[in-house]
């Protein structure tokens, strides 16, 4: 049964760039199997060749002899599944890419990005995106939760102000002195307390 399972349901070569009837080389995604599902790959494999390996549960982009992507396999159909990793160097290549992109709230991992990034449009409109897509890049190479604490530092100390990459690279050499939100400072009980209650009760028995 096992080995049943590990069988791909279909294989399909599918070139990038002919992505959906509209060449959809605009949002790198790639068109897999008859359910009208999306999924981006990374923007290096565009114009590239690739072989997509539909699965139970999941999906396998296979590039040459190499597997280079293992997705989950979305449920149902015309549903996508975008991974900012995948496409983040695109779009700090391509001006005008993160403005006009197809899957706009996909580009926000959590609500502390999306609230950076509003920040960054109130206090610098004019270089709000190239901002955010450097701490997008940032989440990508150090670590999505690492950047969202980060973040989370920075909104909580009203420092809307400071928002660029470069504060948030300065709280992560820190991030190992921030209390997590989930920390909860007990302070230590003094058992010498109970000492005089214990020979009390003592006594009594």
């Amino acid at each position: 049964m096992g080995e049943a399972e590990d069988i791909p349901l279909l294989f399909i070569l599918i070139p990038i760039l002919a992505l959906l009837s509209n060449y959809d080389q605009e949002n790198c995604l790639i068109h897999v199997g008859t359910e009208g599902n999306l999924y981006s790959v990374n923007s290096r494999l565009i114009g590239a060749r690739v072989e997509a390996r539909l699965y139970l549960d999941h999906v396998e982009v296979w590039y040459g002899q190499k597997k280079v992507e293992d997705l989950p396999r979305l449920r149902g159909r015309s549903k996508h599944r975008v991974d900012y990793r995948h496409i983040v160097e695109w779009l700090i290549r391509k001006p005008g890419a993160f403005e006009n992109y197809r899957y706009p709230e996909d580009l926000f991992p959590t609500s502390r990005f999306r609230m950076a990034y509003d920040a960054l449009r109130e206090t610098t409109p004019s270089r709000s995106s190239k901002a955010y897509l450097k701490i997008l890049k940032l989440a990508a190479e150090a670590g999505e939760v690492q950047v969202d604490e980060a973040l989370r530092e920075l909104l909580e100390g009203k420092a809307e102000a400071v928002i660029p990459v470069e504060s948030i690279r300065e709280v992560l050499a820190k991030l190992d002195t921030i209390a997590p939100v989930t920390m909860v400072e007990v302070a230590p009980v003094d058992l010498a307390g109970f000492d005089p209650l214990c020979t009390e009760m003592g006594v009594r028995s």
